[in-house]
């Protein structure tokens, strides 16, 4: 057993090793980022794309900051499911009250079968743009955007190599749900993951038109189940690249339930299996983070059992350990990330000396979960999203099984959390 255990951990030292390594290329990125603007006249007229289906705790918020853009030259186009959506009456109120005039909503008019509903919403939404719109942005109703957000979004666009660009989401880790906390420290690992990975996030993107029709990026929609995580392998066959924006990471304040954290993490365990172009070494990471310090953990309740003393000392300070670091890691982030969210008046989280005790104990509550959550998502033919359910063959062979409106209790409302 003491082989095992020291080969083990000798594991969990490369993996830490690599996780440094990760985080400090992500914190260079995020330290490093000027701001160029263009100025009003250079920037292209643009299309922001929101799909709804159901009322999203955020909604209002949401709209009345899409509203507020400092942007010359936009248009909101709203695709919600059906008219009598209970998203449909929270945004044609919000728009009454804003007086916006630049904002187009439309039920979604052709449910395809072969793709899920947002990616029938997104088509629907860009193909009755006309040649005006040199951009458009996709948005997720859970995303609260500050004032630039479009701004910054699209000015990287005006270089001639660069056919996208994203932010990413970063949730709040004093959540009073463990279900919040496990999600925030999945999250941490998945937003450095996307950078180095170049994997946009479809909830703040933005892309030029004219790579929508040089990808012939609607035809793959028209079959995909999500619309953002092939984007790196198509635009890569055509040289586009993609670029992640560090001042727009955006703060999610919603909560989370264990049960309802199951289904979100396995939907883009999904999306990673179908459309990741290194979807191998994510399972590598995956191995190497999850199963090492699991079988470290399980080793020393046995050696503890066995009177192995000497395993189960070893064990339990290099599992304890690799917990602290990982804890250091996640903090390290966290300061990081809120100094981008504070630079935009975003809601900024306070961190007492209980969160971060919650936090620790969460770091092995959410290998716990991954783990059995990642295995569970490999044998995967169906998904539920919200109330519809998908049957997929392939990453382009999707069917909707069956259509039905929007229920209330196909996604449940979670109290917001406070930061205060």
């Amino acid at each position: 057993m003491n082989d095992l255990v020291i080969f083990l951990c000798r594991c969990l030292t490369v993996g830490l090793a690599v996780q440094v390594c990760f985080m400090l290329v992500f914190l260079w990125h995020l330290c490093s980022d000027k701001k160029n603007f263009l100025a009003d006249e250079e920037l292209p007229k643009t299309a922001v794309i929101l799909c709804l289906r159901g009322a999203d705790p955020f909604l209002s918020d949401c709209l009345q900051a899409l509203l507020n853009q400092n942007y010359a030259q936009y248009d909101l186009k709203i695709v919600v499911d059906r008219m009598e959506d209970p998203a449909w009456a929270i945004v044609k109120e919000t728009v009454q009250e804003h007086g916006a005039t630049n904002v187009q909503i439309s039920p979604l008019r052709i449910i395809r079968r072969n793709c899920s509903l947002k990616c029938s919403a997104l088509i629907q939404a860009v193909t009755e743009l006309d040649n005006s719109y040199q951009a458009i942005a996709l948005v997720d109703a859970d995303t609260i955007v500050h004032d630039h957000w479009l701004r910054e979004l699209v000015t990287p666009l005006a270089h001639p190599h660069i056919g996208a660009t994203t932010g990413n989401r970063w949730y709040v880790p004093t959540g009073s749900h463990w279900g919040s906390i496990v999600r925030y420290m999945w999250n941490v690992s998945a937003v450095v993951q996307m950078y180095l990975y170049g994997i946009p996030w479809g909830g703040s993107m933005a892309v030029k038109t004219e790579v929508i029709h040089q990808t012939r990026l609607l035809d793959k929609w028209g079959k995909a189940f999500c619309e953002d995580t092939m984007m790196r392998h198509i635009l890569g066959k055509h040289k586009i690249q993609i670029k992640f924006v560090p001042s727009l990471m955006m703060l999610n304040q919603e909560e989370c339930d264990l049960t309802d954290l199951k289904s979100w993490m396995q939907r883009q365990l999904l999306f990673c299996r179908l459309y990741h172009p290194h979807w191998f070494a994510v399972v590598g990471n995956a191995i190497l983070t999850i199963l090492c310090p699991t079988l470290l953990s399980v080793l020393f309740v046995a050696a503890l059992l066995t009177g192995q003393w000497y395993a189960a000392s070893l064990s339990l300070s290099y599992y304890s350990s690799y917990v602290v670091a990982l804890l250091l890691i996640v903090l390290f982030l966290e300061q990081a990330v809120q100094l981008v969210i504070r630079a935009h008046h975003q809601p900024s989280s306070k961190l007492s000396v209980a969160a971060i005790l919650k936090m620790l104990m969460g770091i092995p509550l959410t290998q716990w979960v991954y783990g059995l959550v990642f295995f569970s998502s490999l044998w995967m033919s169906k998904v539920k999203w919200r109330g519809i359910t998908y049957k997929f063959k392939s990453p382009w062979k999707i069917r909707l099984v069956e259509y039905r409106p929007y229920r209330s209790g196909d996604k449940p409302v979670l109290p917001n959390i406070s930061l205060n």
